[in-house]
């Protein structure tokens, strides 16, 4: 009996001692993606012609087979991982980029505007009306004309007007302002 006790506890232990197998080739799976997020990272920061894209993906879709030739369960996971994963670090990376000095390199500066220059602001066009200007561009019914040196879109009230022609401001509606050539004597 003593024996019998002796057997069970020393199966018991060695169960005990004995070791779960660690897979492989899940490591292996968990790697391509971590290698597939390296490439994303450095397909935005790295100009390759989409070389890394294509990579990265090879890398991903390595590793969604192998979780999915382990179990479906481990596969659906790996699934769901990419999905999160690829767009996460999209969103990462291209938010790091302008802070690069690669970054700053290629991307352009937004264009520097003079305040009146293009739309100019709604309580300076209403002090317009009445005050005479030149045509900058060929009005088809559309053009820039010039009042006291500031370059302003108009409408022309009869169509179309040349250029260098004097014209007044006879009305503004919003940021619309109306004009009417001028006769000069």
């Amino acid at each position: 009996m003593v024996g019998a006790a002796r057997t069970a506890v020393g199966v018991s232990t060695a169960c005990l001692e004995k070791k779960a197998p660690v897979d492989w080739w899940l490591l292996f799976a968990v790697f391509l993606y971590v290698i597939c997020a390296a490439l994303i990272v450095a397909e935005v920061l790295i100009p390759s012609g989409g070389l890394l894209g294509i990579c990265s993906l090879a890398c991903i879709a390595g590793g969604v087979v192998i979780f999915f030739r382990h179990s479906a369960v481990a596969g659906w996971i790996g699934v769901v991982a990419a999905l999160v994963m690829v767009p996460s670090l999209l969103v990462m990376a291209y938010r790091i980029l302008p802070k690069t000095r690669f970054g700053r390199r290629v991307i352009l500066a937004p264009p520097v505007r003079q305040r009146g220059d293009a739309i100019a602001d709604t309580p300076e066009l209403s002090k317009l009306p009445g005050q005479t200007g030149r045509v900058l561009t060929t009005m088809r019914p559309v053009g820039m004309c010039a009042f006291d040196g500031q370059r302003i879109e108009c409408v022309a009230e009869d169509g179309y007007v040349p250029k260098d022609k004097k014209v007044k401001v006879i009305r503004v509606e919003g940021t619309q302002v109306t004009v009417r050539v001028v006769e000069e004597a």
